[in-house]
């Protein structure tokens, strides 16, 4: 039952980070400035080599000839578990950056705790993703901050940007079954405090930026327990492709 829990919970954080990291990764190319474009693009490498080893121990646990590339590829929408915050569509630069800002904070102060984890694996993963997750938390907030405190258009950009996301940054914080089993057993995270970091940390960026705290209270949910959005189907169609066309295929 442990293992179980463990695979899932393990999948769970690798899902978040391939899937917000292939987000990402579209602005290769089309980003407003070179600098940013390899900015964005580089938090979408580092995003993707935190998925891979989580993937890497996902597929040690399960056994079966089970591989990192076999669980990122030929898996279907509802068994992944990422939060749906990660798999919606990328917008404008602003709703890509604000996205990154409500991310980044919330896998900032996971792996802080995750790297108390009992499990070893876990505790060594989320050590090294904190040191890049870390610069990810300043690239976007700062970014938030310039666009909410810059024009007035880039001002009613972030603004939409945050009408948008807000209702789906509830569920990062709603513990999935196995996230609770995870806790009991010792080796998973507890969201509450997670949640009290999160919203001192928001709360800050968004003052600074002279942006309204949101208060309504409806969140969205469902992606943890494999009940996605219809942009998750498409994501998955264009990643897994190459993969499920010709099975097997090596570099």
């Amino acid at each position: 039952m442990k293992t179980t829990t463990l695979i899932d919970y393990t999948l769970h954080l690798a899902d978040n980070a391939l899937i917000i990291g292939h987000r990402n990764s579209e602005w290769c190319g089309h980003g407003p400035v070179l600098e940013q474009d390899i900015a964005i693009s580089n938090i979408a490498l580092d995003l993707i080599g935190q998925a891979r080893n989580f993937y890497q121990y996902a597929a040690q646990l399960t056994g079966n000839g089970a591989t990192e590339d076999s669980l990122a590829y030929l898996r279907d929408a509802i068994d992944y578990k990422n939060c749906l915050l990660a798999e919606l569509p990328n917008g404008d630069w602003g709703q890509t950056v604000l996205r990154q800002f409500f991310f980044s904070t919330y896998q900032y102060f996971l792996y802080q705790s995750l790297q108390k984890s009992t499990d070893q694996q876990l505790a060594a993963i989320a050590e090294k993703a904190l040191k890049e997750v870390t610069y990810h938390l300043r690239w976007s907030s700062e970014w938030v901050i310039r666009l909410g405190d810059g024009t007035d258009e880039s001002k009613k950009r972030i603004l939409q940007s945050i009408d948008e996301l807000w209702s789906y940054t509830g569920e990062m914080f709603q513990p999935a079954s196995y996230e609770t089993l995870a806790v009991n057993d010792g080796f998973g995270v507890d969201l509450a405090p997670i949640k009290i970091n999160w919203d001192e940390k928001i709360k800050s960026v968004l003052t600074e930026a002279t942006l309204p705290i949101p208060t309504n209270v409806w969140m969205q949910s469902g992606g943890k327990e494999g009940k996605h959005t219809e942009h998750l189907g498409f994501i998955l169609a264009e990643m897994q492709f190459l993969q499920r066309a010709y099975p097997g295929s090596e570099w």
